[in-house]
C-alpha cells in the first residue's frame, strides 16, 4: 500500500521562486513594445527553487540576447530576492528591484528596422 501525502506540506516544501503579477507585467511591456518594433520575436521563462528567469531572444533557435533573473538572497543580506540582467554571459546590472533592472533595457539603443 503506498504512502498517505499531506498537500499542504508537500506545497511548503516545494517553494518555487517566480516572478510576481506586477513584474512579470513590467517586463512583458517592455517585450511587447521591443516585439512591435520587430527587434524582439521569442521568450522563454525558467524556474526553480532559487530563480526565476526571463531570456529574450531575437530568433528562437539562437541564445537569449538578455536575461532577466530574479534570484533569492542569502540570508542577512538584505532583501529576499534580488533582479539580475545579462547579455551574452555579462552582468549588465544587478538591483533589488524590477524597476531599475528594466529602466537600464528601455534606455539601451534600439534597432532600427
Amino acid at each position: 500500500m503506498g504512502e498517505t501525502l499531506n498537500i499542504a506540506e508537500h506545497r511548503r516544501r516545494s517553494s518555487w521562486l517566480c516572478f510576481s503579477r506586477g513584474e512579470l507585467k513590467r517586463i512583458l511591456s517592455l517585450y511587447s513594445q521591443r516585439v512591435a518594433s520587430g527587434e524582439w520575436r521569442d521568450y522563454a521563462i525558467d524556474i526553480n527553487d532559487q530563480m526565476a528567469a526571463f531570456s529574450v531572444f531575437r530568433r528562437s533557435f539562437e541564445r537569449p540576447i538578455f536575461t532577466i533573473t530574479k534570484r533569492r538572497q542569502p540570508r542577512g543580506a538584505g532583501t529576499g530576492t534580488g533582479f539580475v540582467l545579462m547579455s551574452r554571459g555579462r552582468r549588465l546590472a544587478e538591483s533589488p528591484y524590477i524597476d531599475e533592472v528594466v529602466e537600464l533595457l528601455e534606455r539601451r539603443p534600439h534597432a532600427v528596422v
